[in-house]
Protein backbone atom coordinates (compact mmCIF):
# COMPACT_ATOMS: atom_id res chain seq x y z
CA UNK A 1 0.00 0.00 0.00
CA UNK A 2 1.42 3.37 -1.06
CA UNK A 3 1.73 5.91 1.75
CA UNK A 4 0.21 9.25 0.76
CA UNK A 5 2.97 11.87 1.21
CA UNK A 6 2.48 14.99 3.31
CA UNK A 7 3.24 18.19 1.43
CA UNK A 8 2.11 20.86 3.91
CA UNK A 9 5.73 21.41 4.99
CA UNK A 10 9.10 20.80 3.39
CA UNK A 11 10.58 17.38 4.13
CA UNK A 12 13.89 17.20 6.01
CA UNK A 13 14.80 13.83 4.50
CA UNK A 14 18.22 13.77 2.86
CA UNK A 15 18.90 12.62 -0.69
CA UNK A 16 21.50 10.10 -1.79
CA UNK A 17 23.08 12.79 -4.00
CA UNK A 18 23.72 14.91 -0.89
CA UNK A 19 26.64 12.57 -0.19
CA UNK A 20 29.64 14.21 -1.87
CA UNK A 21 31.50 10.89 -1.77
CA UNK A 22 29.24 9.42 -4.46
CA UNK A 23 31.50 8.98 -7.47
CA UNK A 24 32.55 6.81 -10.40
CA UNK A 25 30.16 5.22 -12.87
CA UNK A 26 27.30 5.32 -10.39
CA UNK A 27 27.55 9.12 -10.09
CA UNK A 28 28.08 9.61 -13.83
CA UNK A 29 25.06 7.49 -14.71
CA UNK A 30 22.84 9.21 -12.13
CA UNK A 31 23.86 12.68 -13.33
CA UNK A 32 23.10 11.61 -16.90
CA UNK A 33 19.69 10.27 -15.92
CA UNK A 34 18.90 13.49 -14.04
CA UNK A 35 20.02 15.44 -17.11
CA UNK A 36 17.67 13.39 -19.30
CA UNK A 37 14.75 13.85 -16.91
CA UNK A 38 15.33 17.60 -16.92
CA UNK A 39 15.61 17.63 -20.71
CA UNK A 40 12.53 15.48 -21.35
CA UNK A 41 10.40 17.58 -18.99
CA UNK A 42 11.65 20.89 -20.39
CA UNK A 43 13.44 22.01 -17.25
CA UNK A 44 16.45 23.64 -18.88
CA UNK A 45 14.21 25.90 -20.94
CA UNK A 46 12.90 27.40 -17.70
CA UNK A 47 16.37 28.49 -16.58
CA UNK A 48 17.06 29.96 -20.02
CA UNK A 49 13.72 31.80 -19.85
CA UNK A 50 14.93 33.49 -16.66
CA UNK A 51 18.29 34.37 -18.20
CA UNK A 52 16.50 35.91 -21.19
CA UNK A 53 14.45 38.09 -18.84
CA UNK A 54 17.57 39.45 -17.14
CA UNK A 55 19.40 40.06 -20.43
CA UNK A 56 16.43 41.64 -22.22
CA UNK A 57 17.42 45.04 -23.57
CA UNK A 58 21.07 44.62 -22.61
CA UNK A 59 23.71 45.27 -25.31
CA UNK A 60 25.11 42.18 -27.01
CA UNK A 61 28.47 43.92 -27.42
CA UNK A 62 29.30 43.09 -23.79
CA UNK A 63 30.50 39.77 -22.36
CA UNK A 64 28.17 38.50 -19.62
CA UNK A 65 29.30 36.13 -16.87
CA UNK A 66 26.81 33.52 -15.68
CA UNK A 67 27.48 31.17 -12.77
CA UNK A 68 25.41 28.02 -12.30
CA UNK A 69 25.32 26.88 -8.67
CA UNK A 70 25.12 23.15 -8.04
CA UNK A 71 26.03 22.58 -11.67
CA UNK A 72 26.21 18.76 -11.51
CA UNK A 73 27.50 17.51 -14.85
CA UNK A 74 27.17 20.97 -16.43
CA UNK A 75 24.15 20.18 -18.61
CA UNK A 76 22.34 23.46 -17.90
CA UNK A 77 25.43 25.48 -18.79
CA UNK A 78 25.81 23.63 -22.06
CA UNK A 79 22.23 24.51 -22.97
CA UNK A 80 22.80 28.16 -22.01
CA UNK A 81 25.97 28.16 -24.13
CA UNK A 82 24.04 26.88 -27.17
CA UNK A 83 21.31 29.46 -26.62
CA UNK A 84 23.87 32.25 -26.27
CA UNK A 85 25.60 31.32 -29.54
CA UNK A 86 22.30 31.10 -31.40
CA UNK A 87 21.24 34.54 -30.14
CA UNK A 88 24.47 36.48 -30.53
CA UNK A 89 25.51 36.71 -26.87
CA UNK A 90 29.12 36.49 -25.72
CA UNK A 91 28.87 34.48 -22.49
CA UNK A 92 31.42 33.44 -19.91
CA UNK A 93 29.91 30.47 -18.08
CA UNK A 94 31.11 29.10 -14.75
CA UNK A 95 29.83 25.93 -13.09
CA UNK A 96 30.16 25.76 -9.31
CA UNK A 97 29.65 22.59 -7.28
CA UNK A 98 30.95 21.35 -3.93
CA UNK A 99 31.25 17.79 -5.23
CA UNK A 100 34.71 17.30 -6.76
CA UNK A 101 33.54 14.15 -8.54
CA UNK A 102 30.67 16.03 -10.24
CA UNK A 103 33.09 18.74 -11.36
CA UNK A 104 35.33 16.08 -12.91
CA UNK A 105 32.39 14.67 -14.88
CA UNK A 106 31.25 18.16 -15.91
CA UNK A 107 34.67 18.99 -17.34
CA UNK A 108 34.69 15.77 -19.37
CA UNK A 109 31.20 16.41 -20.73
CA UNK A 110 31.97 20.04 -21.66
CA UNK A 111 35.17 19.65 -23.70
CA UNK A 112 33.51 21.18 -26.77
CA UNK A 113 32.47 24.33 -24.90
CA UNK A 114 35.50 26.62 -24.35
CA UNK A 115 33.26 29.31 -22.84
CA UNK A 116 32.47 27.02 -19.87
CA UNK A 117 34.76 26.55 -16.87
CA UNK A 118 34.17 24.83 -13.54
CA UNK A 119 35.12 25.38 -9.91
CA UNK A 120 34.89 23.02 -6.96
CA UNK A 121 33.61 25.42 -4.33
CA UNK A 122 31.34 25.45 -1.30
CA UNK A 123 28.93 28.39 -1.53
CA UNK A 124 29.20 28.91 2.24
CA UNK A 125 32.95 29.54 1.94
CA UNK A 126 34.55 33.02 2.14
CA UNK A 127 35.97 32.40 -1.35
CA UNK A 128 32.47 32.35 -2.84
CA UNK A 129 31.60 35.67 -1.21
CA UNK A 130 34.50 37.29 -3.06
CA UNK A 131 33.20 36.24 -6.50
CA UNK A 132 31.22 38.50 -8.80
CA UNK A 133 28.99 37.58 -11.76
CA UNK A 134 26.39 39.24 -13.94
CA UNK A 135 23.85 36.46 -13.39
CA UNK A 136 23.62 33.54 -10.99
CA UNK A 137 21.45 30.56 -11.91
CA UNK A 138 20.42 27.72 -9.63
CA UNK A 139 18.54 24.79 -11.16
CA UNK A 140 17.09 22.06 -8.93
CA UNK A 141 19.62 22.83 -6.20
CA UNK A 142 17.97 25.26 -3.77
CA UNK A 143 15.66 22.57 -2.35
CA UNK A 144 18.71 20.71 -1.00
CA UNK A 145 19.07 23.38 1.70
CA UNK A 146 17.19 24.11 4.91
CA UNK A 147 15.04 27.24 5.23
CA UNK A 148 17.52 29.03 7.48
CA UNK A 149 20.31 28.29 5.01
CA UNK A 150 18.26 29.52 2.08
CA UNK A 151 17.87 32.98 3.63
CA UNK A 152 21.65 33.37 3.76
CA UNK A 153 22.23 31.76 0.36
CA UNK A 154 19.79 34.03 -1.44
CA UNK A 155 21.26 37.19 0.05
CA UNK A 156 24.71 36.03 -1.08
CA UNK A 157 23.41 35.28 -4.56
CA UNK A 158 21.91 38.76 -4.81
CA UNK A 159 25.08 40.45 -3.58
CA UNK A 160 27.28 38.40 -5.94
CA UNK A 161 25.24 39.14 -9.08
CA UNK A 162 25.12 42.43 -10.98
CA UNK A 163 21.92 41.82 -12.92
CA UNK A 164 20.13 39.24 -10.86
CA UNK A 165 19.40 35.62 -9.98
CA UNK A 166 17.43 32.83 -11.66
CA UNK A 167 16.01 30.06 -9.48
CA UNK A 168 14.44 27.05 -11.21
CA UNK A 169 13.12 24.52 -8.75
CA UNK A 170 10.35 22.06 -8.02
CA UNK A 171 6.78 22.63 -6.90
CA UNK A 172 5.97 20.53 -3.83
CA UNK A 173 2.68 18.75 -4.46
CA UNK A 174 1.10 15.32 -4.21
CA UNK A 175 0.22 15.41 -7.90
CA UNK A 176 3.87 15.99 -8.85
CA UNK A 177 4.94 13.14 -6.56
CA UNK A 178 2.50 10.65 -8.14
CA UNK A 179 3.21 11.74 -11.71
CA UNK A 180 6.96 11.43 -11.16
CA UNK A 181 6.45 7.88 -9.86
CA UNK A 182 4.56 7.01 -13.04
CA UNK A 183 7.20 8.72 -15.22
CA UNK A 184 10.02 6.74 -13.61
CA UNK A 185 8.11 3.46 -13.91
CA UNK A 186 8.15 3.92 -17.70
CA UNK A 187 11.38 5.79 -18.41
CA UNK A 188 13.88 5.55 -15.51
CA UNK A 189 15.42 2.38 -14.04
CA UNK A 190 18.11 4.16 -11.99
CA UNK A 191 17.25 3.63 -8.31
CA UNK A 192 19.12 6.72 -7.10
CA UNK A 193 17.43 9.01 -9.63
CA UNK A 194 14.02 7.54 -8.79
CA UNK A 195 14.40 7.75 -5.00
CA UNK A 196 16.06 11.17 -4.99
CA UNK A 197 13.50 12.56 -7.42
CA UNK A 198 10.64 11.68 -5.08
CA UNK A 199 12.47 13.07 -2.05
CA UNK A 200 13.30 16.24 -4.01
CA UNK A 201 9.61 16.88 -4.62
CA UNK A 202 8.87 16.58 -0.90
CA UNK A 203 11.79 18.94 -0.10
CA UNK A 204 10.65 21.43 -2.73
CA UNK A 205 8.54 24.57 -2.50
CA UNK A 206 5.09 26.01 -2.61
CA UNK A 207 4.69 29.58 -3.84
CA UNK A 208 4.14 30.82 -0.29
CA UNK A 209 7.61 29.52 0.66
CA UNK A 210 9.24 31.47 -2.17
CA UNK A 211 7.26 34.59 -1.30
CA UNK A 212 8.58 34.41 2.27
CA UNK A 213 12.17 34.08 1.03
CA UNK A 214 11.61 36.97 -1.38
CA UNK A 215 10.25 39.23 1.35
CA UNK A 216 13.59 39.00 3.14
CA UNK A 217 15.63 40.13 0.12
CA UNK A 218 15.63 43.96 -0.05
CA UNK A 219 16.35 46.18 -3.07
CA UNK A 220 15.21 43.61 -5.61
CA UNK A 221 12.32 43.02 -7.98
CA UNK A 222 10.88 39.51 -7.74
CA UNK A 223 8.91 37.55 -10.32
CA UNK A 224 7.65 34.08 -9.36
CA UNK A 225 5.82 32.00 -11.96
CA UNK A 226 4.59 28.41 -12.11
CA UNK A 227 6.00 26.45 -15.04
CA UNK A 228 5.52 22.99 -16.47
CA UNK A 229 6.40 20.36 -15.30
CA UNK A 230 5.64 21.35 -11.70
CA UNK A 231 8.39 23.96 -11.49
CA UNK A 232 8.70 27.48 -10.19
CA UNK A 233 10.75 30.12 -11.95
CA UNK A 234 11.88 32.80 -9.50
CA UNK A 235 13.69 35.71 -11.13
CA UNK A 236 15.35 38.27 -8.88
CA UNK A 237 16.31 41.49 -10.62
CA UNK A 238 18.61 43.85 -8.74
CA UNK A 239 16.88 47.23 -8.40
CA UNK A 240 20.18 49.10 -8.59
CA UNK A 241 20.36 48.42 -12.32
CA UNK A 242 16.69 48.88 -13.24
Amino acid sequence: MTIIPKTSHRSKQEEIMDNFELQGNELKRTLKDLENINKWLGGNKITIKGVKQLLKGKPKSKTYSIADIGCGNGSVLREIAKWGKNNGYDLKLIGIDANAHSIRVAKQESNDFPEISFQELNIFSPQFNDLDFDIITCTLTLHHFKDQEIASIMMNFKENSNLGVVINDLHRSKMAWYLFQAFCFVFIDNEIARKDGLVSILRAFKKKDLNIYASNIPMAQHTISWEWAFRYLWVIRNKEII
